[in-house]
C-alpha cells in the first residue's frame, strides 16, 4: 500500500526438522508413547485430542497460510523441535509441510490447542530423522487465505460505500469502540490484489505484520482503516483515485483484506 512490490511467498519446507542449536527442553506429555483411548482418529491413521478449545468458528483450508506455536517429541519423550523454545511462532503454507500437519491443522480453529500423534507414513516416512510416530502439541494462532477472494472483481451488493467511492465489507468484527485517527500509528496484516485476482503485496505472505502512520499511506487506506476497530478484518475495494491515481502500478481499483491488529 506504500508502493507496488513484487513479493516471493514465504515457504517452510517442513516442520519438525532436527535442530542444530540447543533448545530449552519442554517436558513431554504423559501420554506421549501412544494416543489415549479418548483420542479421535482419522481414516489415515492420524490421532488427535483437543487440549484447549479455540474461539474461532472456521477451519483453515489446505493451502492457507497458518501461524502456529508447537512442540514435537518422539514417542520415547525426546523433544526434537519447538517454536516455543525458539521464542517465535512458525508461519507456513499448510500444503508445504508433512502430511500429518496438512491434515491435522485443518481440523482446528483459531486459538485451539491440539495434540497429534502422527504415524511415520504421515511424517517423514522413515526417510529421515526423526523416524517413527511423532507427537506434537500445536496451537493455531491464526490463518489466512492467500488466493484472491471470489468477489475481487467488484464490490458485492451488501458492501458499504462512502461518499469518496471507497467500498468495504467487514469480514470479522473486532473488539472495542476505538477507531484510529489519521495521525495514529497502526499495526496491520493485509493482502492486496488487482481486480484480475493477481496478488501484488501481502504482509500475510511475508509472515510479518507491518506498522505505519495512517496518514502516510494511500488515501483509501487512511480513510478505510479509520473505520475499523482492533481485531477487525475488513475487505476494501479502493478506486484508482484513492490508490495510485494511475501514476504508477498497480493501476485501477485495488482490493485489500486488512486486519487491524493494534492502534499504537
Amino acid at each position: 500500500m506504500f508502493k507496488s512490490v513484487s513479493l516471493p511467498l514465504v515457504f517452510v519446507a517442513a516442520v519438525a526438522s532436527a535442530q542444530t542449536t540447543t533448545l530449552k527442553v519442554i517436558p513431554p506429555p504423559a501420554d506421549v508413547a501412544a494416543p489415549p483411548a479418548d483420542a479421535a482418529k482419522t481414516a489415515s491413521g492420524l490421532a488427535s485430542k483437543v487440549i484447549a478449545p479455540g474461539t474461532g468458528k472456521t477451519h483453515p483450508g489446505r493451502t492457507d497460510l497458518v501461524t502456529v506455536d508447537y512442540t514435537g517429541w518422539t514417542t520415547d519423550g525426546k523433544m526434537f523441535d519447538s517454536s516455543i523454545s525458539r521464542g517465535k511462532a512458525a508461519c507456513f503454507p499448510l500444503d508445504k509441510v508433512i502430511a500429518g500437519w496438512t491434515e491435522g491443522v485443518q481440523l482446528m480453529v483459531d486459538g485451539e490447542q491440539r495434540r497429534f500423534w502422527i504415524p511415520e507414513a504421515l511424517a517423514y516416512q522413515g526417510k529421515r530423522e526423526p523416524k517413527g510416530t511423532l507427537v506434537f502439541d500445536v496451537k493455531l494462532i491464526s490463518f489466512a487465505e492467500l488466493k484472491a477472494p471470489s468477489d475481487v472483481k467488484a464490490a458485492p451488493a451488501d458492501s458499504k460505500k462512502t461518499s469518496s467511492g471507497l467500498a468495504y465489507k467487514v469480514l470479522q468484527p473486532g473488539v472495542g469502540g476505538r477507531h484510529p485517527k489519521p495521525s495514529d500509528k497502526v499495526t496491520v496484516h493485509y493482502s492486496g490484489w488487482t481486480t484480475d485476482g493477481k496478488m501484488f503485496d501481502s504482509s500475510v505472505a511475508r509472515c510479518a505484520p507491518i506498522d505505519f502512520p495512517l496518514d502516510g499511506v494511500i488515501p483509501g487506506w487512511t480513510e478505510g482503516v479509520a473505520l475499523m476497530v482492533e481485531g477487525e478484518k475488513t475487505r476494501f475495494w479502493i478506486p484508482q483515485q484513492l490508490a495510485y491515481k494511475g501514476q504508477q502500478a498497480p493501476y485501477g481499483m485495488l482490493v485489500f483484506d486488512v486486519e487491524l491488529i493494534k492502534i499504537n
